[in-house]
């Protein structure tokens, strides 16, 4: 497989988690943590540290906007709920260190 392809395909799965996990508003980032250890969060985080690595300069509100699809604000405030006591104690439990 040729590079580009190899690029084009990776960008075409990463749009394609990112539609899936818009689809998927009711999962809570906190659920996403417990059970692969990663969330919205770390993937707009994820993103940026790539853009730095190549020279282009995004912040972590637009990385944020890029995952979420609106405003992290707006996200929050619309489809973010109180993590439970369960929920609390599995991150406590299982927390990444990255």
């Amino acid at each position: 497989m040729s590079e580009p392809t190899k690029t084009e395909l990776e960008a075409a799965a990463f749009r394609r988690l990112l539609a899936h996990l818009d689809e998927r508003k009711d999962v809570q980032n906190i659920d996403l943590m417990n059970l692969a250890g990663f969330c919205r969060n770390c993937l707009s985080r994820w993103y940026a540290e790539e853009a730095a690595e190549r020279g282009v300069e995004i912040d972590k509100e637009e990385a944020r906007e890029i995952v979420y699809g609106m405003p992290y604000s707006e996200w929050k405030a619309k489809y973010q709920t109180e993590a439970n006591a369960d929920q609390k104690a599995a991150f406590e439990e299982n927390k990444p260190d990255h």
